[in-house]
């Protein structure tokens, strides 16, 4: 091969700036398109002058927040179920009436959150029983951001478990542990292998061991197979979330004879028969403090339809995190409905958080297509208001997402409309309303965080630590809106 002298490289890089100037002189600022395809080219402002990427001071918004967690009758085999309320109790440190963030509460949404606030004050005196459902896209899979949360509510009104899990976790988690037998296959609405009788129940996710079956096949399959679904905390878990003492699952369409066997580390604690009508069951076990690995153990000739389980404590609040990759929350209305309204119900929901739009924001083309999303959206709050009529609302928006453009990131450029309409939406509806754009440190924010440590280099999700400090700024917004409500009830 012939070696290249200096001289050659020079001549090299001459010619290609010969070959580019025209493009950049000449091309406009905004592209061409051709053949319906747009074309974009650095332009000369930006070639002589580079653009600086703009770093933005967000130091008063992060060093403030204190993100510190202080960890505080036949022959079959029978669980014998136990109690223990103790384990649940809450610490009831002191709430302040002030934060650096708010929620927008219009005058309905106010008055339905202080609905919710009488159950949460509930949970924490009297022993009863709430539960928080905190839905959203890539933001939160994993656990990320709700796990804080969940540890903030339940160390002050009480409560511990992670609450629902899906039946088959896909995502990176520290709060449990969860394995599963090679032929369970995961069913989602929201991409992915389909159910064709949309019964996902409310994780939007599900799992069988065999596939769907008409009648007909359904009678002709005879050879049993065997599969199992394996459960433990999280050895890393934050305190709350790695402790509980009651262990629901939840299932469907079970229509041929399904047993199972319920181990609890090599020890088997429970035999059972899964009711065989087709509808919406749980198979409940509780324990006087939290269980070792659990393993539930099938046979049957064709699946039921396993839609999660529920990590839980028999009083306190419950938050469960419901990740959904690439979705933008458009996805209520394609679940089987009554499937939805009965679990709703049986976990006592009395909250939607709901975090979602950020999975629109690079597509959106112009302002109509803002509003026919949050229109869209609306429809959706709208059919869980139908199927859960005395549960608040809160809408969490998207963060700051940030795109390469002329060399340095930059905020997408309907995002701040995107939030003001999400915004305008939600106080027209009776939604608490959280701009968590605004809180990060609105435009052009997500480079600062990103250099900071605490969003990746994808410009859009939050590191572990990032996640953390958005989620105190929320749950300090959230408990101040306590603390002002128990003030004037109880002056």
């Amino acid at each position: 091969m012939k070696k290249l002298s200096p001289l050659h490289v020079l001549l090299f890089v001459l010619a290609t700036f010969i070959c580019l100037a025209p493009a950049v002189y000449f091309i406009p600022k905004d592209g061409f398109y051709f053949y319906g395809m747009h074309f974009n080219f650095l332009p000369k402002e930006a070639f002589f002058t580079p653009i600086k990427q703009e770093k933005k001071d967000i130091s008063t918004i992060v060093t403030k927040v204190d993100t510190l967690i202080n960890d505080v009758p036949n022959d079959l085999v029978k669980h014998k179920n136990l109690s223990n309320k103790s384990i649940a109790a809450p610490n009831g440190l002191e709430l302040s009436t002030e934060s650096s963030t708010s929620i927008f509460l219009s005058g309905l949404a106010l008055q339905n959150l202080h609905r919710f606030f009488e159950k949460l004050a509930s949970a924490s005196e009297n022993n009863s029983k709430t539960h928080i459902l905190h839905y959203g896209d890539s933001q939160i899979e994993g656990d990320r951001m709700t796990a804080f949360i969940r540890q903030r509510i339940q160390s002050q009104f009480g409560g511990v478990g992670p609450g629902l899990v899906p039946a088959m976790n896909v995502y990176s988690t520290n709060t449990y542990k969860q394995t599963y037998s090679a032929n369970f296959q995961r069913y989602t609405c929201f991409g992915g292998a389909k159910l064709k009788n949309r019964r996902y129940g409310v994780m939007g996710s599900a799992a069988r061991f065999t596939a769907e079956m008409d009648s007909a096949r359904m009678a002709n399959e005879t050879s049993i197979k065997e599969a199992w679904i394996e459960l433990e905390p999280g050895k890393t878990a934050y305190s709350r979330s790695k402790k509980f003492n009651v262990v629901k699952m939840y299932y469907n369409s079970c229509y041929k004879p399904c047993s199972v066997k319920i181990y609890q580390g090599s020890k088997l604690i429970h035999e059972d028969s899964l009711v065989k009508d087709g509808r919406f069951h749980s198979l409940d076990l509780s324990f006087s403090s939290t269980p070792e690995k659990l393993k539930y153990v099938f046979n049957a000739a064709v699946s039921p339809t396993i839609t999660g389980f529920n990590l839980e404590s028999e009083t306190g609040v419950q938050v469960s995190n419901i990740g959904m990759r690439g979705t933008n929350g458009l996805i209520f209305g394609y679940m089987d409905q009554a499937i939805l309204g009965k679990m709703y119900q049986e976990l006592n929901t009395d909250l939607f958080l709901l975090q979602f739009g950020g999975n629109s924001v690079p597509f959106f083309k112009d302002s109509s297509s803002v509003r026919n999303y949050v229109r869209s959206l609306k429809g959706q709050i709208g059919t869980l208001k139908r199927l859960r009529p005395s549960a608040a609302f809160i809408l969490i928006g998207p963060s700051d997402m940030s795109h390469l453009e002329n060399g340095v990131f930059v905020s997408y450029p309907l995002l701040a409309y995107c939030t003001q309409q999400l915004k305008k939406m939600s106080g027209e509806n009776g939604v608490g309303y959280y701009d968590l754009y605004a809180a990060m440190g609105g435009n052009n924010s997500m480079p600062s965080w990103v250099e900071q440590g605490l969003a990746g280099k994808d410009y859009i999700h939050f590191s572990v630590r990032g996640a953390s400090i958005a989620s105190q700024l929320f749950y300090d917004a959230f408990a101040a809106e306590f603390a002002k409500w128990y003030q004037q009830k109880n002056p």
